[in-house]
């Protein structure tokens, strides 16, 4: 659970030297708060339930399917199970993939959606479709060191861009061409590449 209360302790660690006395206790008080709601992603006899990881996860999945079909496809077909990737993104709210004050501000969609954490899920999908190039012509092994390791100098305001469209159904994404022999390593290209290029083909649809 402290992946998940750093990123809560650090805003009030920061946020003054008034703040900062306060700051355990404020942290924990938030800490015991948003566990209230999350906690079902914890308790191993509702995974399968409506309410369980199981459930988030597989609803990731049906979401990328929707949106990216062939990028769902290419992860299912080397053998790359959601939980292999999905189940620290969504219990731990990305608190392990991102700097603290870029988690501050994904948190504050996430608190602040409508529905509560069904933003991450959109998010979750927008993180898989802006490494798709690389992740479709990866093999197994390229692939994992994407999805658990996550491109450190990914921009999370394209991300959230990103994670909007596919929540409007608004996303229109181009097939990647696929080499005939898939090479050892996804490798070249770079993210910027990847988000600049993905950008460039939605913003004109």
């Amino acid at each position: 659970m402290n992946e998940i209360l750093g990123p809560i302790y650090y805003t009030f660690v920061t946020d003054g030297k008034e703040a900062e006395k306060h700051a355990e206790a404020d942290a924990f008080f938030c800490f015991t708060g948003l566990m209230s709601e999350i906690k079902d992603n914890f308790i191993k006899i509702l995974d399968n339930s409506q309410c369980g990881i199981t459930h988030d996860m597989n609803e990731l999945m049906a979401i990328l399917k929707n949106n990216d079909e062939q990028l769902h496809d290419a992860i299912t077909e080397r053998g790359i199970k959601p939980q292999f990737f999905s189940f620290r993104w969504i219990t731990l709210l990305l608190s392990q993939d991102f700097l603290y004050p870029e988690i501050q501000r994904l948190w504050d969609s996430f608190f602040a959606d409508r529905d509560r954490f069904k933003f991450l899920l959109y998010f979750c999908c927008a993180m898989l479709i802006a490494q798709r190039t690389r992740l479709i012509r990866g093999d197994f092994i390229d692939n994992m060191k994407v999805l658990q390791r996550y491109p450190v100098e990914t921009d999370i305001y394209q991300l959230l861009q990103l994670a909007c469209q596919i929540r409007e159904g608004k996303l229109r994404l181009q097939p990647v061409e696929v080499p005939e022999t898939t090479p050892t390593s996804a490798g070249g290209g770079g993210n910027s590449g990847i988000l600049g290029g993905l950008f460039s083909k939605t913003r004109n649809r």
